[in-house]
């Protein structure tokens, strides 16, 4: 089973409660669960971040990690995968055998990367992490009151982490636009705008939004993104 937890491209953060349901099914099923975990603590909302790592004692978990996100070095791609597995079922399985025989043939990321990461994981503070949080959550804040001025564009959950929010086109309310991605193309074209088509994760007609923008850039955006959907919209 695998999870995205916070979640991209929805900004969702699962609650404790529900994490150890999503336990107790794999234990049931008697399956791993692989917990995408890249946003891990980029959490601005009512929800925690709950590491799936702790429910481990009741179903083996293999957590993917990655310091491009929390870190903010999205350029690095250096990530890794943990194992937690205090019965050893993993171990025993031969699950990590392989996984170390398929890393023997993979291209590693620059040894200068690998030689920081150690140092940046232990040195850094705190604050840096608060500070990061708080912005993002700002900038959440005023991506979803900017929604609400589109009558075109529904938000439906309002991001509680990662750098995204999806939203719902109502093509309705729209003139010459067919879909998604004839909306994102004319959207650059006209307004130098750029956002996902939501077809590329497989929503058809929805958008991703990112947030992760300085805040002169991202009102500056979205009021572009106002002006095309009013220069569209049906009479």
């Amino acid at each position: 089973m695998v999870i995205i937890n916070p979640g991209n491209p929805c900004g969702s953060v699962y609650s404790y409660q529900h994490l150890e349901k999503v336990a107790e099914t794999a234990r049931k099923l008697g399956i791993m669960v692989i917990s995408d975990e890249v946003y891990g603590h980029l959490t601005f909302g009512s929800a925690p971040f709950v590491p799936m790592g702790v429910f481990a004692s009741t179903v083996p978990v293999l957590t993917l990690g990655s310091i491009s996100k929390r870190w903010i070095v999205p350029g690095w791609r250096m990530g890794w995968l943990v194992t937690n597995d205090p019965n050893g079922i993993l171990q025993d399985s031969g699950i990590v055998a392989s996984i170390k025989d398929y890393l023997n043939i993979s291209s590693d990321p620059p040894t200068f990367i690998q030689a920081a990461v150690p140092q940046i994981i232990e040195n850094t503070k705190d604050g840096f992490f608060s500070k990061i949080n708080n912005i993002l959550g700002e900038a959440a804040d005023t991506c979803y009151g900017k929604i609400q001025d589109i009558p075109c564009i529904i938000c439906p959950h309002k991001p509680e982490g990662s750098m995204f929010v999806m939203v719902k086109l109502n093509l309705t309310l729209l003139e010459g636009i067919d879909d998604d991605v004839d909306f994102c193309l004319k959207l650059a074209k006209e307004e130098s705008v750029m956002v996902l088509p939501g077809i590329a994760v497989g929503m058809k007609n929805w958008l991703r939004i990112t947030f992760a923008i300085e805040p002169s850039a991202l009102e500056v955006g979205f009021e572009r993104l106002k002006v095309f959907c009013q220069r569209h919209a049906k009479q």
